[in-house]
């Protein structure tokens, strides 16, 4: 590959910045035998691209998000590439050849409204995806209750609406891994263990306090009663014998009273990693903080 394969998108929580302190964590077994890698809740893809790039002993790999726009784009990386790249650099050339920030926010808002009207066929939606998140406030992905992308225009300079060669490198990456790709409910991805598999769940994280609490990147929440299932879900996926790590906010280091994950995972090991968060409306909120990761091994 020409370039290293990373996230097409910027997506809140991302884990691009603590791969390596990920990757100081994982069961030593997958270093050294065929296995089958699943992600629950793919999101940017970090950790995927990661995993698929050094550990080249994956026999089968799958993923799974909720988010059906998200879904669709890695499918139409994996599948229909260079559609989306001409695609990409028509909306590229059009954006950056306006050069007032009011013509560029009515573009911004016009793509915005065909978006979310769904307006334009499987290539276009996911060009749509690419272009707001690369030109949007702070690069994030929200949308509202009844599932319509909200952030507003972003004021970047010279943003890259279209790369390429990172596009194409994906999708190599994609196609050459025969990856498995899914769109629902996260338990479904249970079904897809097959031997030794090790299974990283990256949900959307429990605020830390009241005005923290971004977790819509599809419609609903995930609230507690989410957290307690997805616990239970952890619970399932030892019973069947396959290796699990998830991150999770470290909601202690906020309060130290509120022992929520401790307790609710007090019978795996529990690891604190330091985080850099770049997406937040407020710009104090944004730096270094702690997140959690249990594991089922040791």
């Amino acid at each position: 590959m020409s370039i290293e394969a990373k996230p097409f998108l910027k997506w809140a929580g991302g884990k691009g910045q603590l791969l390596s302190q990920l990757s100081e964590q994982l069961p030593e077994r997958i270093k050294q035998e065929p296995f089958t890698y699943v992600e629950p809740f793919v999101g940017g893809g970090a950790m995927l691209f990661y995993m698929l790039q050094h550990f080249r002993n994956i026999r089968k790999a799958v993923i799974n998000d909720i988010n059906e726009d998200l879904i669709l784009t890695y499918r139409i990386i994996k599948d229909e590439v260079e559609a989306l790249i001409d695609n990409l650099e028509k909306l590229e050339n059009k954006y950056l050849a306006i050069t007032d920030q009011n013509g560029r926010s009515q573009m911004f808002y016009e793509v915005r409204e065909q978006y979310n009207q769904h307006i334009g066929d499987d290539i276009d939606r996911s060009s749509q995806l690419i272009f707001l998140n690369k030109t949007c406030f702070n690069g994030l992905f929200r949308v509202n209750r009844r599932g319509q992308f909200n952030v507003p225009f972003g004021k970047h300079a010279n943003p890259t609406i279209c790369n390429g060669k990172l596009l194409r490198t994906d999708s190599q990456l994609l196609q050459s891994a025969q990856v498995e790709i899914c769109q629902g409910d996260y338990a479904q991805t249970i079904q897809h263990i097959d031997g030794l598999t090790f299974v990283y769940l990256d949900p959307p994280y429990r605020p830390l306090d009241a005005t923290s609490s971004f977790t819509a990147y599809a419609r609903g929440d995930f609230n507690d009663d989410d957290q307690r299932a997805l616990a239970a879900f952890c619970r399932q996926l030892d019973d069947a014998g396959c290796y699990w790590m998830e991150s999770n906010a470290d909601c202690s280091a906020k309060n130290p009273e509120d022992t929520f994950f401790e307790e609710l995972y007090k019978d795996y090991r529990i690891e604190r990693v330091f985080a850099s968060r770049f997406i937040n409306a407020n710009p104090e909120k944004r730096g270094k903080l702690t997140e959690l990761l249990m594991m089922n091994y040791g």
